[in-house]
């Protein structure tokens, strides 16, 4: 993965409300819910439907996405590798909360329990 300054601007400007009907469309794809999908970015975030939801609305980009988020103590627990890295390497601290995220949507689409997402909380 290239993890140089251009394309952690970018993904820092990158929206939110851009990527999230994709997030959606995977899930739902693999006979997982939107619902299951918005338990996860609550468990990764703090984040509840309403804010979810108002930050979509605002096309808040992923940088002010995290800066409102209140991270879960537990999301240094979510290791493996994401589009070719090992997030738990990723030196940027905004591109590894969006690959925290990235990661546990794809476990929510390979069919992982949610307890296990969740890092058994």
């Amino acid at each position: 993965m290239n993890n140089s300054d251009t394309h952690n601007q970018r993904i820092a400007k990158m929206t939110f409300a851009s990527v999230y009907p994709m997030y959606i469309a995977k899930v739902e794809k693999k006979g997982r819910t939107k619902e299951e999908l918005h338990q996860i970015i609550e468990w990764l975030t703090n984040f509840d439907h309403q804010k979810i939801q108002e930050l979509i609305k605002e096309n808040a980009t992923f940088e002010i996405f995290f800066q409102h988020a209140s991270l879960n103590s537990n999301a240094h627990l979510i290791t493996g590798v994401i589009c070719g890295c090992r997030v738990e390497e990723i030196q940027d601290t905004l591109t590894q909360k969006v690959r925290y995220l990235d990661k546990l949507v794809d476990e929510l689409a390979k069919g992982r329990k949610m307890d296990k997402i969740l890092r058994g909380l």
